[in-house]
């Protein structure tokens, strides 16, 4: 029984409810159209979001395609330099590159008045180019190379944007120089290239004659070998022949010394006879006839003695000469027969030492002929095609992935959704979240009420942004989820800053204002995360803004869903648990709240 009526008296609170939660809406539609003012300023309400939008989007649109207004001052002192006969003039070249270059509006001047218009602000920034500077290029083909230096001079006061701009049009400069510097280098190392080229034909030429010169002495060495190796043989042929005389002469000799021997012993008989017949004839004779007689025998027996003793000594000296002759005649047959082996030695060492180093020049000759020919592959290209080629040895194939035709489409998802949060905010600031103090509405009643309201002027606020959108042409690659999720994005903005403002009053709007500061670095926006303080990087994952766009991002420039798709559901989470706790949260924080308003009020310093 009592059940009953517990769910008869809820079901009468809940129509109650809904009916006070009409009302409040239609008090709200009521009060929107009261007077003409009303209705001016609720306009400017909802058009004010889509200006700061578009507004700063259209300021952005190209920028860096503007810069040709921005001057940039050049001051050239380059008196110029010659290399081969050749009048070089970097200074001068370089004036002429930027004549034609429209990048900044280019204004040349002198370099007093270069360095005095960029201190005084009449120029964001200027380069002088000193006097020495083509001398300083050509340099690299001498033997005191030395580094050529631009004089770079930008207030950094004058405009940081400007400033950094003007590092942009410095190192455009810097990198067209250094370029034009490595081509003449190159084309410099070119020519040197050619020398060495036509050096190294002529020396192979030259390798070539004298291997064939070398092989041809070869030939005349061997040929003489094989004279001398002739000659050889028949001094060994006669040191032979000379070897058998000298034995024969040897035998002779041994002959004639037994003969001589011999006739010696002979000799000593007939002395020993003699001797007998004289002692003989002294003891049988004693006549002076006899002693005469005998007197003459023994002088020719003496003289016949005195012969025999020679004799016995041109036999035992024959003999001797015989001996030393035959041994002589052995020691020169041995040094001819080495004397022949080491001249076939020789011949045969000139022979392989000539074969050698005559390959050795044919290989060399060929070595360097085949290089010639391949620095003959590169200097006979055209010079003009070798210029190119070493001012851009290697180019960049870009290839971009979701293309964006312009920076303000790029920039454009961060202004949107920074767009919807300011709206939120202002629009909260203006109209009042609602109190259930002194009415007879209940503070959960008041809190959806008013979101009806909020909310509309939220869509109201999206139209005209994706209005302006279209307008100026922005690249949406997906209009139907782009539209949706803008939409989508300006309602949660709009429910989390109306719930804050709606449960804490002007601390709410105090706590909208921080967040809105933290989000405009810490979403990654504008700058990557990565570059920023460690700060961002850890409260990245968790600012509103960081998922709205991340998701109107991939609407607008190119959809892929495993992006989208989490960063829409946490937003989607975040709005749905906004709801829930301010719903029951209002119950309680509505009088205390109401407190503290009325309390600034009296200050007579707040609203």
């Amino acid at each position: 029984m009592d059940d009953g009526k517990e769910s008869e008296k809820s079901n009468v609170n809940f129509k109650d409810g809904l009916s006070n939660i009409g009302e409040i809406i239609k008090t709200d539609a009521r009060a929107t159209f009261s007077n003409p003012i009303v209705i001016i300023v609720l306009i400017a309400l909802i058009i004010l979001p889509s200006l700061y939008a578009l507004v700063n989007i259209y300021a952005c649109w190209d920028p860096y395609e503007n810069t040709g207004r921005v001057q940039f001052a050049i001051a050239n002192d380059d008196v110029g330099a010659s290399y081969k006969g050749i009048n070089v003039h970097a200074g001068n070249d370089l004036v002429d590159m930027l004549k034609n270059n429209t990048d900044f509006e280019w204004v040349f001047v002198s370099s007093d008045d270069l360095r005095q218009g960029v201190h005084n602000g009449t120029y964001y920034a200027g380069m002088v180019v000193p006097a020495n500077f083509s001398e300083c290029i050509v340099s690299i083909t001498t033997k005191d190379p030395h580094s050529a230096q631009l004089e770079y001079r930008v207030n950094e006061k004058a405009n940081p944007v400007a400033a950094k701009l003007s590092d942009s049009a410095a190192k455009a400069v810097y990198n067209n120089i250094n370029a034009e510097i490595v081509t003449f280098i190159n084309l410099a190392a070119y020519d040197k290239l050619g020398e060495l080229q036509a050096g190294l034909a002529s020396g192979a030429s030259q390798l070539s004659s004298g291997g064939v010169l070398l092989s041809a002495g070869a030939g005349q060495v061997a040929s003489g070998a094989g004279q001398l190796s002739d000659g050889a043989n028949q001094l060994t042929a006669g040191a032979n022949q000379l070897s058998a005389g000298a034995d024969q002469l040897a035998d002779g000799s041994g002959q004639l010394a037994q003969g001589t021997s011999s006739a010696a012993s002979k000799v000593n008989d007939v002395k020993s006879q003699v001797s007998d017949a004289n002692q003989a004839v002294q003891q049988y004779s004693s006549s002076d006839w006899a002693k005469n007689e005998m007197n003459y025998i023994d002088g020719k027996t003496s003289d016949l003695a005195q012969n025999v003793t020679k004799l016995d000594e041109g036999a035992q000296a024959v003999h001797k000469g015989s001996a030393d002759l035959a041994s002589g005649t052995r020691q020169l047959n041995s040094g001819v027969n080495e004397l022949s082996q080491g001249t076939m030695s020789l011949a045969a060492g000139a022979q392989l030492l000539a074969n050698s180093a005559a390959y050795a020049l044919f290989a060399a000759s060929s070595s360097l002929a085949g290089a010639a020919d391949g620095l003959g592959e590169v200097t006979g290209v055209d010079d003009s095609k070798v210029g190119d080629y070493f001012y851009a040895p290697v180019k960049l194939d870009r290839h971009e992935e979701f293309s964006v035709n312009n920076f303000g489409s790029q920039i454009s998802p961060f202004y949107l959704v920074l767009s919807m949060w300011v709206g939120a905010l202002v629009t909260c600031v203006l109209l009042k979240a609602g109190s259930s103090i002194g009415t007879k509405y209940r503070p959960n009643e008041v809190y959806l009420g008013k979101l009806v309201l909020f909310a509309s002027f939220s869509i109201l606020q999206t139209t005209i942004t994706l209005l302006g959108c279209y307008i100026l042409k922005i690249d949406i690659s997906n209009p139907p989820i782009f539209i949706l999720t803008c939409y989508f994005v300006s309602l949660v903005f709009m429910t989390f800053v109306y719930s804050l403002i709606s449960l804490f009053g002007d601390v709410g709007e105090g706590i909208t204002i921080i967040l809105l500061v933290f989000q405009i670095s810490g979403t990654g926006g504008m700058y990557p995360v990565q570059i920023m303080n460690n700060i961002f990087g850890v409260i990245y994952p968790y600012l509103p803004m960081t998922h709205g766009i991340n998701i109107v991002r991939e609407a607008q420039l190119g959809l892929i869903w495993a992006n989208y798709i989490p960063s829409f559901i946490k937003l989607l989470v975040f709005a749905i648990i906004v709801i829930l706790v301010s719903f029951i949260l209002k119950q309680r924080f509505d009088k205390r709240t109401k407190y503290f308003d009325e309390k600034l009020e009296e200050s007579g310093l707040f609203k």
